[in-house]
Parts: C-alpha cells; structure tokens; sequence
C-alpha cells in the first residue's frame, strides 16, 4: 500500500491521476450536453425537468454524479500541484516563452482550467446549489409526479445577455483546455504511437471544437429565441 501512495504522489502519479479524471470528465460532457438539448424543445421545460428528475433520483445517476464532483476537485488540485511544481523546476525564464512546437493550450492550461473551475462554481451555485437548497418551484406534468421547475431557473439565467455572454466565453476556454488536454491524456496513458495518434489528435481537435460550440449554442439560441 505505501509503495502506491508513494506511486500517487509521484510526477507520473499526478499526471495519471490528471489523465484518468479528465477522460472521465470528458465523456461525462457528452451526457450532460444531450441533456441539455432539451433546453431548446419547445415544451416549456417539460422534457427538460423531467431529464433532470431521473439524473437526481436514480441510485446509479445520483453515485456517478458523487464521483463526478470528486473528479472535478480532484482533477483542479492535481493540475495546480502540477503547474506549481513545474514553474518550480523552471529555473530559467525565456526571453520568448515556449517552444515552436508548444500551443496557447499547452502554454495555458492552468490558467485555462482555473477559468473553468470559476465557471463551475458559479454554475453549480446557479443551478445545482438553487435546485438542492433553494426554494424552486414544483411543476406537475400529465402521468408524473411533480417535479422542481428547473427549467424556470435556467431560463431567467439564459435571458440575461451578460451571462449567455459569459457562458460563451468560458466555452472557448474549455475548447483551447480541451484541444489540448484530450491529446495529452492518451500519451500519459501511453497511448502514443505514430500509426493512433493523429487519429488520437483529430478525434480531440473535432470533440474540443463541437462539444464546447454545442454548450455554447443552447445558451444563445435560448436567448435569441425569447
């Protein structure tokens, strides 16, 4: 068991840790963006409130999601001992930072992902937070039991434009984190191999582009269509 503390506080440790979380967190974006798309039915909320009645009551859902918060905490205190640790070891400054072969992403990713742990509080806090302890109006659809209006709450955020224009920015930050983060991922897993790893990078550059542009998009097609 020491020797596998010993392995987890290691550089290679934190980096496995890093790769593993953010894999998680990566496909975790691809659910909760499909469920998002209910936003934009016009239904009133209806598909959407019932969307999130099973995400917060089914056993199964309700223990991933537990997981999903560990990870998140877990991935954000890895990234800033890592980065702190690397500005340590830096010893010396160059003129011109980074190389010809280094990215913005790569150069920023503890800033990026600072940018996005801020953004992640503020939209727990808004919505998670409001729908737990808050007091969210009940709703009651045909054939259901009543269920909390969450969709009330999302779309008064959504129909202010400086917070669909915050929300946008913060997308094109996770986009650069992602691009750079989904690559890396794979090589600290060892999955780098000149035959896989453009695939790998294709894959990354076009889910970095669409995933974090489809988050984007329900905010301001919600605001536009109001």
């Amino acid at each position: 068991m020491n020797w596998f503390i010993a392995f987890l506080k290691s550089s290679l440790g934190k980096k496995l840790i890093m790769s593993l979380t953010g894999l998680f967190l990566i496909l975790f974006l691809i659910v909760h963006l499909s469920g998002n798309f209910q936003l934009l039915l016009h239904d009133e909320g209806k598909q959407f409130n019932l969307y999130t009645k099973f995400m917060t009551s089914n056993p199964l859902i309700k223990t991933i999601s537990y997981l999903l918060y560990t990870f998140i905490l877990l991935h954000t205190i890895q990234g800033i001992v890592l980065w702190r640790q690397n500005r340590s070891a830096r010893k010396v400054r160059y003129a011109v930072p980074g190389t010809k072969t280094s990215t913005f992403a790569s150069r920023n990713m503890a800033y990026l992902g600072m940018v996005i742990f801020i953004f992640l509080v503020i939209h727990m806090w808004q919505f998670w937070f409001q729908m737990k302890i808050g007091g969210v109006s009940m709703v009651a659809y045909e054939g259901h039991e009543p269920v909390k209006d969450l969709y009330e709450i999302v779309s008064y955020a959504f129909s202010q434009w400086w917070y669909v224009v915050f929300y946008v920015v913060c997308m094109i930050f996770m986009g650069y984190h992602l691009m750079h983060g989904f690559q890396s991922a794979f090589q600290t897993l060892g999955i780098n191999h000149k035959k896989y790893s453009p695939l790998i990078k294709g894959i990354g550059m076009v889910y970095s582009i669409v995933v974090p542009l489809g988050f984007a998009a329900i905010p301001v097609i919600f605001y536009l269509s109001r």
